[in-house]
């Protein structure tokens, strides 16, 4: 099956090797490929641009020319499926891992997920995030209720100290040493109108991990000790409290 007119274009838009696509006899052929490319230019560039925005730490860690070059190469490879550009460049942090100029930063596909994420949250719907009275449970029914989760709460873990490398770069909080390279997970929130980062322990990423795969309390809190002996259940409940990643509790 030949492909369409439309196929073509969209094609040639992001492939400078093909030519321009739509000439017109008043046109010199010369003319309509130089024509064509100043917007094929902007085009990518407009695209480039919006990673850009949506990535601005990887950005700034990598610099504008690198990141500009690496991110041109995503887009030829990965065009856009809606016009919505907020919705582009989900799958940019796994391009990254595979990405062999990159190997000299390896936290930052997990880097970039945790960008991706603080979008999503800022994109999320609204919803008020439950009150400590919400959650508090007897024990002996801990292992019939479920976390029902805010819908712009996201988890991101990861092997690198990810929420320490971010909240540097952007300026939160102080400075921390880097010293110790340890693993860290990140939780990702919007209860009203900031998105909020918290930087989460081994067994409270599980936990959260847990809640979030709707698996019951009681399960959620035996695997964060399982797996972490520092895991403090009383405070992990009180950070969902406190970053508003909670709606309710279903029975």
């Amino acid at each position: 099956m030949m492909p369409s007119a439309h196929d073509r274009f969209a094609a040639a838009l992001l492939d400078p090797g093909l030519p321009c696509p739509v000439r017109s006899a008043a046109t010199a052929a010369d003319e309509a490929e130089a024509r064509f490319a100043v917007y094929r230019n902007n085009v990518v560039g407009g695209l480039v641009n919006a990673l850009a925005a949506r990535y601005p730490v990887a950005a700034r860690i990598l610099g504008d020319r690198f990141f500009r070059a690496m991110a041109c190469l995503y887009v030829r490879a990965f065009p856009p499926h809606t016009p919505m550009l907020f919705a582009y460049g989900a799958d940019f942090p796994a391009f990254v891992d595979g990405f062999p100029p990159a190997d000299p930063v390896p936290y930052l596909g997990d880097l970039m997920r945790l960008e991706w994420a603080r979008g999503e949250a800022y994109h999320a719907a609204d919803a008020r995030p439950a009150g400590p009275e919400a959650l508090a449970v007897p024990p002996d029914r801990l292992d019939a209720v479920r976390v029902r989760m805010h819908p712009a709460a996201r988890l991101v873990r990861s092997r690198h100290p990810i929420v320490t490398i971010w909240s540097m770069q952007e300026g939160v909080g102080e400075p921390a040493s880097l010293q110790d390279w340890m693993p860290e997970a990140a939780l990702v929130t919007r209860p009203r109108l900031a998105v909020r980062v918290e930087c989460l322990g081994t067994g409270e990423a599980v936990f959260l991990d847990l809640l979030q795969r709707g698996e019951p309390l009681a399960r959620a809190l035996e695997a964060g000790l399982a797996v972490d002996p520092r895991f403090d259940p009383p405070a992990a409940v009180a950070t969902l409290i406190r970053a508003g990643a909670a709606l309710s509790l279903d029975a």
